[in-house]
Parts: C-alpha cells; structure tokens; sequence
C-alpha cells in the first residue's frame, strides 16, 4: 500500500494550475484519428427527449412508494437517426425493461411520503457473466478495487510496473444528490457492490468496505435485509420541494460511471415550501402519459461527450491525452497513468441526445436545469444567432426561481444562467409574444476548458460546444393562466441560525514532482493551515460536527481553478466570498435559497452555514468528477 507520507513526500503546489494543453487535444478543432468529428454532427434533427416517470413497484399502497431500480448495458440512439447507436448504461425499473435510458427515468416524490429503493446492479450478459467497464479504469487510484479482495479493498493498490485498465466485474453505488438521509441511505462511496454475476473472479471483494455495516443497520431499523447485488435504501423525503437527481457516487470511478450514463433526475413535490397547481407552468411528465402529451414543465441535463466514428462513448484511456506525457509511470513518476484531472467532450447532449431541439408554445414553460458534465462549467443564454459573436446579446430571460434545495426567496431575471457541475436552476422562460416560427436556441458562453470566473476566458467553440438545444415556436395550444414570473411570490426560505463553530478548509492541488511540466497528479481537500494541509481519503476524519450544531465551513481555494464543492446531508446557505486580502462580497442573487452545492472561485474564501442535524457518516467533495476520483474527497462525521 502506498502510504500518506510517500504520497504526499513532494510537498504541495498549492498555486498550480490544471494544464490544458492535452485536454486541447480533446477539444473541437483538434481531433484526434477515431474521434467522430464533432461539426459533421446534424444539429437540431432530433426532438428533445423528456425523460419518463419511473414507475413503482405495484400493486403501489400503503404509506411508502417503493421501487426497483437496475442497472443495465443496452444500445440507445444519441447521435442523429442515421447515425450509429451508443452502448450506454442506464437506470431503469427491472419489471419494465422499456424504462431503461440514460437519463434514466424521473422518480417523482411526495413530501412526507417516503421513497424505498432497491437498487440492483445488473452489468451482466445475457449469460449471467459480469461485463467489464465500458471506459478505461485507473487501478493505481485510491478506487474500490475489487481484485484487491476484502483486504486491499477500497484502497489505493502499490504496483511495481504500470498496469493494464482494470477489466473486471464494475462496482456502482447509487447517491441521491440533495437528499437528506441516513448515512446507510446516502450511497457512501465505500458501499458499493458487484453484480450477482456467474464469473465473479476467486479472491475479489464483492462488496465495499461499508456495504455489510449499512445493511445491517437498514435491515435493523426497517426490517429488509439486502440481497448480493443489491441494495435498499430508503429517502424520506422529509425537506422542502426540489430539484435533486441520482447518479452513482462509487469510489475512484464515479466521473468513469456518470459518463457511461449513470444519472436521472428526482422531483420532490409538495408540503408548505412549494405552490399550488397552475400557478407555474405544468404539466409535467406523469406516469402513464399518452404519447403526444404536451409537458409545459420539463427537466433537462445538459452533459458534454466525445464519440468514436462508430457511435461508442469515448474517454480517454490514458493520461498522454491531457497533458502529452506518455510514462514510464511506475516505477519513475508521480502521475497516474489512465487518469486525466479534467475531461471536455467536443459534443453537447441535453437528456441524451446530441443538440436537440424542442418546439414550443409562445407561453410559459418551467424548465428544470441540471449541469451533468463531468467538469464543464455552463453559462448559458437564449439567443437568437448562435454563431453570434460572443458575449451574445440574450433574446429572452431566464427568470430563475430555484436552485439546489428549492424556491428561492423573489424571483431573479437573468441574461446569462451560471451553472458549475452538479447545480441546478429551477427557471421559467416566457416565449409570450414569439411569433409562430421564431427560432431561438440554448448556447454556452463557458470556456472549454477549467473555469476560473473570469470574464477574459475564451468561450465554448460557437460551433460545436457553444450550443445546447434549440426552441422553435409553434401555435399556442390553449390559453396560459399562470402567473408571470416578475409577480410570483415564492415560499419563504427557512432561516439558519449563527454559527457556533467556524471550520477552515482547503482546496489544494498535487503538482507532480518526479516530472518537469508533468502537470497534476492528484486534487486535494484539507484543512487551511497557512497555504493549507493536504489530507488524502483515507486520514481521519478532520470534520465532526456535533448534532444539532451550526458552523460556517471556509473554503480557501488555494487552486488556480473554480472548484464546486458539494457537502452530502445538508442544504446549506451561502454567506458570501472573499478574495485573499481583500473585502468580502455576498452571495449572488441566485444563491439567496438553500444549496448543496457552492462555486469555490480561485484566490478566494467561499463561506457557508448549515445545521449538522443528522448524525452519520458523510462525504463532501470536489463535483469535478476527475477530482472528486482523486482524492479530492474527505469524508466527514456527524455526532459520536
């Protein structure tokens, strides 16, 4: 095993920047032999797919929804028709094989009424065999690694020459992003698990660390015991009305899982923090809905990815694609030789499909936004040329009404909605008074590249990565009578109390010592000490909290990069930002409700105040994904 102390022996550049010149090599206008050229793509040819509802187990009854979720390989068309399928994963219920896609279907909640979920991975042949990963895994992470059996698992493996992909059986954990639970229901990057598979390697761990100790617990608390494969966990659903989603959260490998396809969107409705029917735009997507239902409120994840010239996902297999350095590896260096710290893909989807396009009514619809890419910040505007020169002039608003943990406090209108990984903007667009025929599109102003927060940054390629999806207005279908956003009053935000505690964290970044320009080998959390102490996943818990207490966490963000931080159980309101040495400033408009997740800009302190109600074991990271796999996580305990 390779110990904290030789990890960490070559110091920390706390100042150094992620490079990006191989990530260029990624980017449109550079492709590499057996990428699909992104600008031979047909744009705006397939209609935006809007994701179902999952159905529940049934006879459905009693006083809790229950469902039964798999994980599955299957084929679905993501480029234009006439192109070639993808080999995805997705999310589905086991007892409806047509639900499986990538979104996955949309779990639809009630406040109070709680959601169980049985969560089964199913990446298994038609023979019952396990299939290996779709995407090239780095064994030399500090990852869940099965094949280091019950001993070496969840660790990070000691190699003496650089290894092959691990090419084994693909543990998944799924985390419900926003919930509020107990920890044996958060989906801890240490309780995964394997598939129920025939071919299950002798020796490996079929099971994460934590994986025995929650099932115990759940099996102790509601009386179900968790089958091999599986595993059941329970959402109560007991916070404000939301847009939250699912994604898996398995250790080392989540940014590896999400960009197979692993992700979907949650909708907690209802209680005293949410409106009456018709006062926003609906409907939206129930289950049972005939086809040709028109949806005025719909959810959309926007993610970037980069295709092969047969249609398969492509990734990056090995580190040279980032940063040219081509090994040795092990022995010799301090850089990984599979991981890249960044990833951009050179095309954009929204729900799974390539640049989509939806008609529209000139009315109001509400449009449920989430950032899904691995580590692409999206500012996005509706224009009306989307080849315009950049910064363009927006054609319409966004009138943004809630973010992370529900409504915000007034509505704010917005040219340009911000959106780091992970976040979400609940938002309505009024296309009122847009003639019959108007066309409008969704574009990205973001850079392709590592977002710092400055304005000078070089925006997403216009023709490729700078666009979304695209509106077309049709005739208006019936007469609109919700209320225009400017005059919506929105349910109060609950109020946090004072801090009794404030803790100082750090954002850092490991620059490789053994390699000139070898760029950077790990991402890192710590406390902010100075320029700050590094600390690996496996170091003691740093942050506890009493039950019931109230702190202020400080993230001095020590990087040269934004960096969104993402603290599991809470929702948490944002104080404000302060660049070192200098004044402090609030929060933005858009962050005046609850959060869970926070932009940590460069040079900077971002504070925040929640109260550490439940007691447990949680995680808080980085959501770039490429950090969060490296190291760019600590866990954190609530209580005893």
């Amino acid at each position: 095993m390779i110990t904290r102390r030789q990890f960490l022996k070559a110091g920390m550049g706390g100042a150094g920047a992620l490079l990006l010149e191989g990530a260029a090599a990624w980017r449109p206008g550079a492709v590499p032999d057996g990428m699909m050229d992104p600008a031979s793509i047909d744009k705006y040819v397939t209609p935006l797919a809007v994701p179902p509802v999952m159905p529940p187990l049934s006879p459905a009854g009693g006083v809790v929804d229950r469902y039964t979720i798999g994980v599955r390989q299957f084929r679905q068309q993501i480029l234009p028709p006439g192109s070639p399928p993808t080999t995805v994963w997705g999310y589905g219920s086991v007892l409806h094989p047509e639900t499986f896609g990538s979104p996955g279907p949309t779990l639809e909640a009630k406040f109070g009424r709680p959601v169980e979920v049985t969560w089964v991975n199913e990446l298994t042949d038609s023979n019952g065999d396990a299939l290996p990963h779709l995407l090239p895994v780095d064994p030399t992470l500090h990852w869940a690694n099965p094949a280091g059996g019950v001993a070496g698992r969840d660790s990070r493996p000691s190699f003496i020459a650089t290894p092959d992909r691990y090419r084994g059986p693909v543990p998944i954990v799924t985390h419900l992003h926003g919930g509020r639970n107990a920890e044996h229901s958060d989906g801890f990057p240490e309780a995964w698990y394997l598939p129920a598979a025939r071919n299950v390697p002798p020796g490996y761990a079929t099971e994460g660390s934590k994986y025995a100790d929650y099932a115990e617990a759940f099996a102790s608390g509601y009386g179900i015991s968790w089958r091999p494969g599986a595993a059941v966990f329970r959402y109560e659903n007991d916070q404000r009305a939301a847009t939250m989603w699912y994604h898996d959260h398995t250790l080392g490998i989540t940014r590896l899982n999400v960009y197979a396809g692993l992700t979907g969107f949650y909708l907690l409705r209802g209680g005293t923090e949410d409106l009456p029917a018709g006062v926003l735009p609906g409907p939206a997507p129930t289950l049972g809905d005939p086809s040709g239902t028109k949806h005025y409120e719909i959810p959309i994840v926007i993610q970037d990815r980069s295709f092969a010239a047969d249609g398969s996902l492509l990734y990056p297999g090995g580190r040279a694609a980032f940063d040219h350095f081509a090994g040795p590896y092990i022995p010799g260096s301090d850089v990984p030789p599979i991981w890249n710290p960044e990833f951009y893909g050179t095309t954009m989807m929204a729900n799974g499909r390539t640049w989509p396009v939806l008609t529209v009514e000139p009315r109001r619809f509400r449009l449920r936004f989430l950032n899904g890419c691995n580590s692409r910040f999206l500012k996005l505007k509706i224009v009306a040329n989307p080849r315009g020169k950049r910064p363009v002039a927006a054609a319409l608003p966004f009138w943004q009404i809630g973010g992370d943990g529900g409504f915000l406090p007034v509505p704010v209108e917005l040219g340009t909605l911000l959106l780091a990984p992970a976040e979400r903007a609940d938002v309505i667009v009024d296309f009122t008074g847009s003639r019959e025929g108007t066309q409008l599109y969704l574009i990205n102003e973001a850079p392709d590249g590592a977002f710092n927060g400055s304005s000078a940054a070089a925006p997403a390629d216009p023709a490729v990565t700078g666009q979304v999806m695209k509106f077309v207005v049709g005739p208006l279908a019936g007469r609109d009578t919700t209320v225009p956003p400017g005059q919506l009053t929105l349910p109060a935000v609950p109020p946090i109390g004072a801090a009794t505690r404030t803790r100082k964290l750090a954002l850092l970044e490991h620059m490789s010592a053994a390699i000139p320009g070898g760029g950077s080998s790990a991402v890192l959390l710590g406390t902010a000490d100075g320029t700050g102490r590094a600390q690996m996943w496996s170091d003691p818990v740093t942050e506890n909290p009493e039950v019931s207490a109230t702190e202020t966490w400080e993230f001095h963000n020590f990087t040269r990069d934004a960096h969104p931080i993402h603290v599991h159980e809470v929702e948490f309101r944002v104080v404000g930002r302060q660049p070192f040495g200098d004044a402090p400033r609030p929060a933005e408009r858009w962050e005046a409700g609850l959060k869970d997740t926070v932009i940590a800009y460069p040079q900077e302190i971002t504070r925040i105040v929640a109260v550490f109600d439940r007691p447990g074991l949680f995680v808080w990271h980085c959501h770039i994904l490429e950090h969060e796999d490296n190291e760019m996580m600590r866990p954190y305990r609530v209580g005893p």
